[in-house]
C-alpha cells in the first residue's frame, strides 16, 4: 500500500511537469520517466541497497514507488490527453474558475480513463515484488522456493505459489470491478 501513495504523488508532479509548456521542465519529466521505464527495477534496487544504509524492504518500497511513479505520470500524462476538451472550455464559457475546471469536470474523466490501466499497473507491480525475493527480502517467491527445495516437490509447491499471485492479481482486480459497481449504484440511486 505505501507503494502505492509513495508513486501516486511523484507521479501526479511528473505528469505536471510533464505537460508545461516550459521545455526544461519537460525535458526534465521525460528524462525521469525515461530512466525510471527504460531500466530494470533490480539495477537501481541494487544501487540503492548498495549506496544507503537502508534496509532492504525499506529500499524495495522506495524502488518500486520510483519506478511505479514514472508509469503513473505517464498513464495520467494519456489520460489527460484523452479527456473532452470541449467540457473544459465550455466551463471556461460558464464562469468556472480553473480550479473548479479541474476539480469538477477535468480529474474525474481522467481517473475513468486511467483506472483501467492504472489497475493493471497495480496488479504488475504485485508480480514484479517478486524479483526482490532473489536479491535480499524474503519474499513470496523465495519462500516458495525454500518450501520446494525442503520438500522435494517443487512443480506442487511453485504451482501454489502462482496460485497465490494469482489469487492476489484477482482480488485486486476485483475491487477495482467493486468499486465500479458501487460508483454506478450510487449513481444510479441519485
Amino acid at each position: 500500500m505505501q507503494i502505492f501513495v509513495l508513486s501516486l504523488v511523484p507521479g501526479a508532479v511528473i505528469c505536471l511537469l510533464r505537460t508545461r509548456n516550459n521545455l526544461v521542465l519537460r525535458g526534465v519529466a521525460s528524462a525521469y520517466i525515461a530512466v525510471l521505464r527504460g531500466t530494470p527495477v533490480l539495477l537501481y534496487y541494487g544501487v540503492l541497497a548498495a549506496r544507503t544504509g537502508l534496509k532492504p524492504v525499506t529500499v524495495a518500497v522506495f524502488t518500486f514507488a520510483l519506478n511505479v511513479s514514472a508509469h503513473v505520470a505517464e498513464l495520467l500524462r494519456s489520460a489527460l490527453g484523452a479527456s473532452d476538451s470541449g467540457q473544459t472550455e465550455a466551463a471556461r464559457t460558464l464562469g468556472f474558475s480553473a480550479w473548479d475546471i479541474f476539480r469538477l469536470i477535468t480529474l474525474p474523466q481522467v481517473l475513468r480513463i486511467a483506472k483501467p490501466v492504472y489497475r493493471s499497473n497495480i496488479v504488475n507491480l504485485i508480480q514484479w515484488t517478486s524479483v526482490v525475493g532473489y536479491v535480499t527480502i524474503t519474499a513470496l517467491t523465495r519462500v516458495i522456493n525454500n518450501i520446494a527445495s525442503r520438500t522435494m516437490q517443487p512443480l506442487l509447491t511453485i504451482t501454489i505459489g502462482m496460485l497465490i499471485y494469482l489469487a492476489l492479481s484477482y482480488i485486486i482486480s476485483g475491487l477495482f470491478v467493486l468499486s465500479d459497481k458501487l460508483k454506478e449504484r450510487a449513481h444510479t440511486a441519485t
